[in-house]
């Protein structure tokens, strides 16, 4: 019994040890297991940075650019039951470059700097139709191993830069965020145990269709977008964020990204910015990609980008959603659990949404939101 005891206590001291070796590993992956909650997410969305590792972003040294308040917008009545429905947190709609309403709800604030989820993939188009210009890729129609020669021998050999933009690589992957083993819950546990997501996008094997036969919305591919921009440039995607798009826009406030274990920023989801900053992207792309006199975004590059070319008429461009029944000029940007930039480059109305909406996968949730920012352009 003395000699158990003596065992029993060596155990419990190894996993005491092994407890205190890996406890940010640990608290990173209880947070991801908490991280949509009830009486966590909006606090949670306003401060991922409490949760995971992350990357600094500068805004430059610039001035804040104007973004000068208009008349105030009269709004449809059912905005008010929306919001409350919705579990929004910021509203931000402008007008001709003028913010017309800027509201927050549940506690948050325009200082928050609000979680993008996949938003941050139509920032990270913006930059890739950048480094296009530059000359840094040859053709969309080059195989993703030219630029990411990682990915040789995964389910992405073969596939070619325009099927990754346009989310028809044919990878196998499950996006269900209610499945825990699906490959985006997966994906997930990577970020917080702080492991390797180029590594685990060179993992996948399986193939669901031919790359090129069909839509399948797979986040992983953004993140192989990313490879790409890092291979062809030899840069880090911060610092070519920082220098093209986030110095020019001249920021509010300096954003950040989640990071992996290995510093590679979360492209396809991490990127933490404040709602009116979320609205200066948008009125630049509803711009053709100007702002302040100057071309960010080429223009070739917004329009190309935001026009449907995923194949079987998905409604998706070059990572930005264009959404049944769009008129003329209008996209969006969108993300999980709520988050908006919805764009109408015709009535030059831009409407930047933060929410935790943890209902934001019932049906008709996407198409009404979309019909209410519709209603809300009609009416400015």
């Amino acid at each position: 019994m003395r000699r158990l005891g003596r065992v029993v206590a060596v155990v419990l001291v190894l996993v005491a040890a092994l407890a205190l070796w890996k406890r940010d590993e640990i608290s990173r992956l209880m947070a991801v297991n908490s991280l949509f909650a009830e009486d966590r997410i909006v606090g949670n969305f306003s401060h991922m940075d409490r949760l995971f590792l992350t990357r600094a972003l500068s805004r430059g040294e610039g001035p804040v650019s104007p973004l000068p308040k208009g008349p105030e917008a009269v709004l449809p009545p059912e905005v008010a039951e929306w919001i409350v429905a919705r579990n929004v947190t910021a509203l931000v709609v402008l007008k001709d470059g003028q913010i017309v309403h800027e509201s927050y709800h549940l506690g948050t604030g325009p200082e928050d700097l609000r979680i993008s989820w996949s938003v941050a993939k139509s920032f990270l188009s913006a930059l890739f139709g950048i480094v296009l210009a530059e000359g840094h890729i040859d053709s969309l129609d080059d195989p993703v191993v030219k630029y990411a020669p990682e990915l040789a021998g995964s389910a992405y050999d073969g596939a070619t830069v325009r099927h990754i933009l346009t989310m028809s690589s044919g990878v196998a992957f499950n996006e269900d965020y209610l499945d825990f083993w699906s490959d985006i819950n997966r994906m997930g546990r990577v970020l917080a145990l702080g492991q390797s997501m180029d590594g685990f996008a060179a993992g996948l094997t399986e193939r669901a269709a031919e790359p090129g036969s069909r839509w399948h919305y797979v986040s992983i591919d953004t993140h192989v977008l990313g490879m790409i921009i890092r291979g062809a440039t030899g840069e880090d995607i911060p610092e070519l964020l920082e220098r093209h798009i986030l110095g020019p826009l001249g920021m509010e406030v300096a954003p950040y990204y989640l990071t992996d274990g290995y510093g590679v920023s979360f492209v396809l989801g991490g990127l933490n910015v404040t709602t009116r900053d979320y609205a200066r992207f948008g009125q630049m792309i509803a711009q053709g990609g100007i702002w302040q006199g100057r071309q960010i975004v080429p223009r070739d590059w917004v329009e190309a980008s935001t026009v449907p070319t995923a194949p079987g008429g998905a409604g998706y461009g070059y990572q930005w959603w264009i959404a049944e029944g769009a008129g003329p000029g209008e996209v969006n940007a969108q993300g999980i659990y709520g988050q908006y930039i919805w764009i109408d480059r015709a009535r030059n109305i831009v409407i930047a949404v933060n929410a935790a909406d943890r209902g934001f996968e019932e049906p008709g949730v996407a198409a009404g939101n979309i019909a209410l920012f519709r209603r809300i352009a009609e009416g400015l």
